[in-house]
């Protein structure tokens, strides 16, 4: 037994290294928000600000998109988690929904056009999209790494 719990460990330690690193990256584009959401002299937020907070949301929901979700949905495959699948195919529709809004948020600011008056607005929509965003992940994570870790450690 102590060989499959060891195997188990190696398997599962890099997703949750992966899941560290991303939420890591998720605090560091939440604390970017803020600093805009704070110092902006409406209408104009600071383009250095912004740009920083471009970076982040494209590498935040890139790192979601291509590694980090399908890693939990890997995990649960391999796990034979029916219940945790079924919430996964649930929920991506919406993470996907925002995560075109971010990236049409992005492409907005990098075209040049994001000094206008209703940018504060776009911005304040788009924080509401990332936290609920980031409830949803939340969601994901505990459903589908989580109660594998727990059944790895138990094995």
């Amino acid at each position: 037994m102590p060989v499959i719990h060891q195997d188990a460990q190696e398997r599962w330690g890099g997703v949750h290294l992966l899941i560290d690193r991303w939420l890591v990256e998720r605090r560091a584009l939440a604390d970017a928000f803020g600093t805009i959401k704070h110092q902006q002299p409406a209408p104009v937020i600071n383009a250095e600000a912004l740009e920083v907070f471009c970076e982040l949301l494209v590498d935040y929901v890139s790192a979601g998109h291509f590694e980090v979700y399908e890693q939990l949905m890997s995990e649960a495959e391999s796990f034979g988690d029916r219940r945790g699948l079924d919430l996964a195919r649930q929920i991506y529709p919406r993470l996907e929904a925002i995560t075109q809004a971010a990236l049409a948020f992005n492409d907005r600011c990098d075209n040049g056009d994001c000094q206008d008056g209703s940018l504060n607005h776009e911005f304040e929509t788009l924080g509401s999209l990332l936290r609920e965003r980031f409830e949803l992940e939340d969601c994901l994570i505990e459903v589908l790494h989580n109660a594998h870790r727990q059944i790895a450690a138990s094995a």
